[in-house]
C-alpha cells in the first residue's frame, strides 16, 4: 500500500500537480511509514508551521510579498525603456557596448522581477531589435537576451535571496551553529554577481570585435538627460544596500518604503500607469506570493518529517562514506543543482533540495553563505540548461523561434556562466559576507561590567539552611553545563552580599529569604516525591539526583572547611559512603529533610 501511494504521488508530481499538495502528500505518506501514530507524525510537523509567522522568519515573510509587488510595479511602468536608454548612453561607445547594456539592464530588472521570465518578456521586445539594428547577428542577439534573462538574482533585494535565507534559517541546528543571518546573506552575492556579469561581458566584447560591430558615438548631453530620467529608479538597489549596511532599518521596513516610493514615482511623477492598473498588478503579484508561502509552509512540515525520519543524517553518512574530498563534493553538488534547475523553478528547488543538502555541505566545511551563492548561481544557469530550461521556452514563445535554435544561441552564454560558477565555487573568498551587526548598546555593556564587578566583590560562600556551604567553585562545578543555573548560583552570592549591607535586624531575614528562594528554585521536581518522600531518609537509599548528599552533609556537619572541600572533590565516588559510619547518611538526610521541603533533593541542590 505504501509503495502504491508513493508511486501515485510521483505521478502527480511529474504531471504538474501543485507543489504544496505534493509536499503535503509526501508528509502524510512519510507519517504512515514511521513507527508512531499517524496523528503524532503528521499533526506535529503540520502544526509547527503555524508558529512561523511569529518567529524570526516573520520579518522575512513580510519582506517577500513587498519586493515581489515592487517588481510587478516596475514591470508595469516604462522602467525598462529608461534603464536601456541610460545604459546605452553610458556604455554604448565601448566594443560590445549595446550587448553589455543588455546584460546590465537585464540584471537590474531581474533583481526586482525574479527569474520568472518577466525580464525576457519586458526587455526582449526592446533590446532584440536594437541589437539587430546595430549589426549584431540575429542568433547572437537571441542568445544574449535569453541568456541574461536570469542574471541578477545574486544582488539584493532579489526575492530568491530571502527565500533561501528563510529556508536555511528553518534548519535550526545548522543556523545556530553557523551564526546564520538572512540580512548578512543579502550582501554575500554582490561580488559573485559582478563576476558573472564580467564573464558575460567578455563574451559580448569578443563577439563585437570579431564581427566588427559599429559603436555609437558618446554624447555627454544624452548621458545627462538619460541619467536624469533613470536616476530615481537606478538608486533603488544601491539605496537598499546602503541602508542595510548602515543598519538604519530592517529588510521589512526597507521593502515597505520601496513599494511606497515606486508607487509615488511611477503613478504621480512619471505617470506610467493609472490607479486602476494597480488591481491587475495586485492580483498577479498576490498569486505568486500565495504560491511561495504555501510551498514554504508545507516544506516546513516536510522538513520536520525528514528530520524525524533521520533522512539528512543518513544522507550525510552515505555521502561521507562515498565522497572523501570537498572538491569532489562541490563538483557533484554543482551537477545536481544544474539538474534540479532544469526541472524546477527556483523557489521550489530551494524549498525541496536545500534541507537535504545543507547538513551534507556542513560536514564538508562549506560555509552556508558560500553554499547559498553556489545554490542560486546554479539555478540561474539551470533556467538555460537544455532540454527543459524554463527561459528557453519563454524566449521561444516570445520571439517565435524553435527551442533548438534558442538553445544553440545560448550555448556561449551558458559557457561563460559555467566559468563564473567554477570561479565562485572554488574561490570562497569571492563570497564576501558583511560582518555581523553590533548588538546591544553602551548601557547594556555597562550593566554587564557592573554585574561582573558585583560577582567578583561578593562573598565566596554562603551557608544553606541545612548547614552545608555553597561556594562559587561549587557553582562552576555543579552547573558547568547549564549557564543559566550557574548565573543564578552566582546571583545568590551577590544577593547575600547586598543583604549583609543592611541593618543587622533586616540582614538576617533578608539572607534567609534569599537562601530559601534558591533552595526552592534549584530543587529538581520529581514525580515520585509523593510516593517516595521518605525513601531518601533511609540508610543506603540514594536518589539519582542525590547520590553523594550524605557524604557532603556529613562532612559539613563536622565543621571542618577543609574536609568539606575534599568531599567536593570526591563527590563522584560512589563508594565514599562506605568509608563513613553507617549512621552518618541517615543523620545527614534527616538534617536536610528538616531544613527544606523535598529532603534529600534540597540537600542535593546545595552540594556541588
Amino acid at each position: 500500500m505504501f509503495w502504491l501511494l508513493l508511486i501515485g504521488l510521483l505521478l502527480l508530481f511529474f504531471s504538474g500537480a501543485p507543489l504544496f499538495a505534493v509536499m503535503l502528500g509526501a508528509t502524510a505518506i512519510g507519517a504512515i511509514a514511521l513507527p508512531r501514530d499517524f496523528t503524532a507524525e503528521f499533526g506535529g510537523p503540520l502544526s509547527s508551521i503555524y508558529g512561523l509567522g511569529t518567529k524570526d522568519e516573520a520579518i522575512i515573510f513580510a519582506t517577500i510579498p513587498l519586493f515581489i509587488y515592487a517588481g510587478y510595479v516596475m514591470a508595469a511602468a516604462r522602467t525598462s525603456d529608461r534603464l536601456v536608454r541610460f545604459a546605452n548612453a553610458l556604455l554604448g561607445w565601448m566594443p560590445g557596448g549595446l550587448a553589455i547594456v543588455t546584460i546590465v539592464a537585464c540584471a537590474i530588472f531581474t533583481i526586482f522581477t525574479g527569474a520568472s521570465g518577466v525580464t525576457i518578456v519586458a526587455l526582449g521586445g526592446l533590446l532584440m531589435p536594437a541589437l539587430v539594428k546595430q549589426k549584431y547577428p540575429e542568433r547572437f542577439a537571441l542568445g544574449l537576451v535569453t541568456g541574461t534573462g536570469s542574471v541578477g538574482l545574486l544582488f539584493p533585494p532579489a526575492v530568491p535571496l530571502f527565500v533561501f535565507g528563510t529556508v536555511y534559517g528553518l534548519q535550526r541546528e545548522l543556523a545556530d551553529k553557523n551564526g546564520w543571518e538572512t540580512e548578512r546573506f543579502l550582501g554575500a552575492g554582490i561580488v559573485p554577481g559582478l563576476v558573472l556579469i564580467g564573464c558575460l561581458s567578455i563574451v559580448a566584447v569578443v563577439a563585437a570585435i570579431l564581427w566588427k560591430v559599429p559603436r555609437q558615438k558618446f554624447k555627454l548631453g544624452e548621458l545627462g538627460r538619460s541619467s536624469l530620467a533613470a536616476l530615481p529608479e537606478l538608486i533603488i538597489p544601491f539605496g537598499i544596500i546602503l541602508i542595510l549596511a548602515k543598519g538604519w532599518a530592517n529588510v521589512a521596513q526597507i521593502a515597505a518604503l520601496t513599494v511606497v516610493y515606486l508607487l509615488v514615482l511611477e503613478m504621480l511623477i512619471y505617470r506610467d500607469f493609472k490607479p486602476k492598473t494597480l488591481w491587475h498588478i495586485s492580483t498577479e503579484s498576490l498569486a505568486l506570493v500565495g504560491t511561495i508561502f504555501l510551498v514554504i509552509y508545507t516544506a516546513s512540515a516536510f522538513s520536520n518529517l525528514l528530520v524525524t525520519a533521520r533522512v539528512p543524517q543518513d544522507l550525510v553518512l552515505w555521502t561521507k562514506e562515498h565522497i572523501h574530498s570537498k572538491v569532489t563534493f562541490l563538483l557533484l553538488l554543482n551537477v545536481l543543482l544544474l539538474l534540479v534547475g532544469m526541472m524546477m523553478d527556483i523557489f521550489s528547488a530551494i524549498i525541496i533540495v536545500l534541507p537535504l543538502i545543507a547538513g551534507v555541505a556542513d560536514q564538508y566545511g562549506v560555509n552556508p553563505y558560500h553554499l547559498g551563492v553556489i545554490f542560486l548561481l546554479n539555478l540561474e544557469i539551470g533556467y538555460l540548461t537544455p532540454p527543459v530550461g524554463l527561459n528557453l521556452f519563454i524566449s521561444s514563445f516570445k520571439f517565435q523561434r524553435p527551442v533548438i535554435e534558442v538553445t544553440k544561441a545560448t550555448l556561449p552564454f551558458i559557457g561563460a556562466m559555467l566559468v563564473a560558477l567554477i570561479l565562485v565555487t572554488y574561490i570562497p573568498a569571492l563570497t564576501w559576507v558583511p560582518p555581523p551587526k553590533r548588538t546591544g548598546n553602551l548601557g547594556g555593556l555597562n550593566a554587564l561590567v557592573q554585574e561582573g564587578v558585583q560577582t567578583v566583590g561578593s562573598v565566596d560562600c554562603v551557608k544553606l539552611g541545612d548547614g552545608t556551604k555553597m561556594c562559587k567553585k561549587d557553582c562552576d562545578k555543579k552547573y558547568a553545563a547549564d549557564e543559566s543555573m550557574k548565573e543564578s548560583c552566582y546571583g545568590v552570592m551577590i544577593d547575600v552580599t547586598d543583604c549583609r549591607k543592611k541593618p543587622a535586624d533586616e540582614a538576617k531575614a533578608c539572607e534567609a529569604e534569599v537562601i530559601a528562594d534558591w533552595i526552592e528554585y534549584s530543587t529538581p521536581v520529581d514525580d515520585d516525591d509523593d510516593e517516595d518522600s521518605d525513601s531518601a531518609d533511609k540508610p543506603g537509599a540514594v536518589d539519582d539526583a542525590d547520590d553523594d548528599s550524605a557524604d557532603d552533609d556529613s562532612d559539613d556537619d563536622s565543621g571542618d572547611d577543609d574536609s568539606a572541600d575534599s568531599a567536593d572533590d570526591d563527590s563522584g565516588d560512589d563508594d565514599s559512603a562506605d568509608d563513613a559510619p553507617a549512621a552518618a547518611p541517615a543523620d545527614a538526610g534527616a538534617a536536610a529533610g528538616s531544613a527544606a521541603p523535598g529532603g534529600a533533593a534540597a540537600g542535593s541542590a546545595a552540594t556541588p
